[in-house]
């Protein structure tokens, strides 16, 4: 099974290195169909795998200066209560059938959100360009922390989240920024947001480390030949492929 895990690590690692998406929102499901793990578990280990394979990219956009702090800041002002609030309410309830099935059915609307996000990537940034006229600035600051709150609340119960559509809200908010720093901003907020989620995950016994490790053994070289991929394969087969691959994960988890 260690094989498998490390096959299965490289497998997401290279569309990660694809695509820039995809890490978790196909390493949850992944965890739930192919190693059986309990939704709650396979929630925290990929908490762990997305914060520590995105630590490295993280630091690479900092170097070359593409984190917009003040938004990054706005948003874990948002992100990180959120998430330290739902934690603490699993600490207080217990994992129950009914957070079972709560975290099931988010797992299932977070994928479907993803394929949306992915599929409709170039029509998002038009949209949000036509409402700016309804989005004063001082409103902005706001609406960011809000948007921070919401993938607190995500992320803590589906583990996806802070990636694809993280990025899609900044978008909405800053349609002007520059593509490499609302990537680099999003990376600098998914970092902290999935570690404090893994950290309060691992607290509940969420967690599986020795299938973890094996995880990362494989992802770190498939991020690299995926990066060296994503120059020969065309970019709307290999969204075309994830979407169809995030649409059949949240189908079969809702279903």
């Amino acid at each position: 099974m260690d094989w498998i895990a490390v096959i299965s690590g490289f497998g997401v690692g290279a569309i990660v290195g694809m695509t820039g998406v995809g890490g978790g929102s196909l390493m949850t499901p992944l965890l739930i169909s192919v190693f059986k793990l309990n939704p709650a578990v396979a929630i925290g280990t990929d908490l762990w795998f997305a914060a520590l394979t995105k630590i490295s990219g993280s630091v690479a956009h900092q170097r070359h200066g593409n984190v917009d702090y003040r938004i990054a800041g706005l948003l874990l002002a948002g992100s990180i209560p959120a998430t330290l609030a739902m934690i603490g309410l699993m600490h207080a309830t217990g994992i129950t059938k009914g957070w079972a099935s709560a975290l099931t059915l988010s797992l299932g609307i977070a994928l479907l959100l993803t394929a949306v996000t992915v599929a409709y990537k170039q029509a998002w940034h038009r949209v949000a360009l036509k409402l700016q006229r309804w989005l004063p600035e001082h409103r902005k600051p706001a609406l960011t922390v809000a948007a921070g709150a919401i993938l607190g609340v995500l992320v803590s119960l589906s583990s996806i989240g802070a990636g694809a559509i993280g990025a899609t809200l900044i978008l909405f908010l800053y349609p002007r920024l520059e593509a490499r720093r609302l990537v680099g901003t999003d990376i600098a907020h998914a970092v902290p947001l999935t570690l404090v989620a893994g950290i309060g995950h691992a607290s509940l016994g969420h967690v599986d480390w020795p299938l973890l490790a094996a995880l990362l053994m494989g992802s770190v070289p498939g991020i690299w030949i995926g990066a060296q991929l994503t120059r020969r394969m065309p970019d709307r087969l290999v969204r075309g492929l994830l979407c169809v691959s995030l649409v059949t994960a949240g189908l079969k988890v809702i279903h």
